[in-house]
């Protein structure tokens, strides 16, 4: 069995390399799309919004609710790919490291 004080390094390490891959997630970039490309939403895997693009066919009055219900199916697929990504590169992390079931980092 390791000792308090390795156990406690290695903690230490993890830690460290956690706040590293978090720093990271804002510089993966994730695409949200809805109405078959109509309006699409860049986001980083961190959820910070980067860009929103909307065809100028869903420009007019007529189109208001048409555009909002895709603005929001939009933004929510962004924000779907964003937490798959963001769950991928922190599951890299803690690939290695024996944790108990169910126990989610970070702390």
């Amino acid at each position: 069995m390791k000792s308090l004080e390795e156990i406690m390094a290695m903690a230490q390490n993890v830690q460290a390399e956690l706040q590293k891959a978090q720093a990271n997630l804002d510089t993966v970039e994730v695409e949200g799309v809805s109405g078959g490309g109509l309006v699409k939403v860049r986001a980083t895997a961190k959820g910070r919004i980067l860009g929103l693009d909307i065809d100028d066919s869903l420009l007019s009055a007529s189109e208001k609710p048409m555009l909002e219900d895709l603005l929001v199916a939009a933004f929510n697929d962004a924000r779907g790919k964003a937490d798959a990504a963001s769950q991928e590169a922190m599951g890299k992390m803690t690939a290695g490291i024996p944790l108990p079931p169910g126990f989610k980092l970070p702390f």
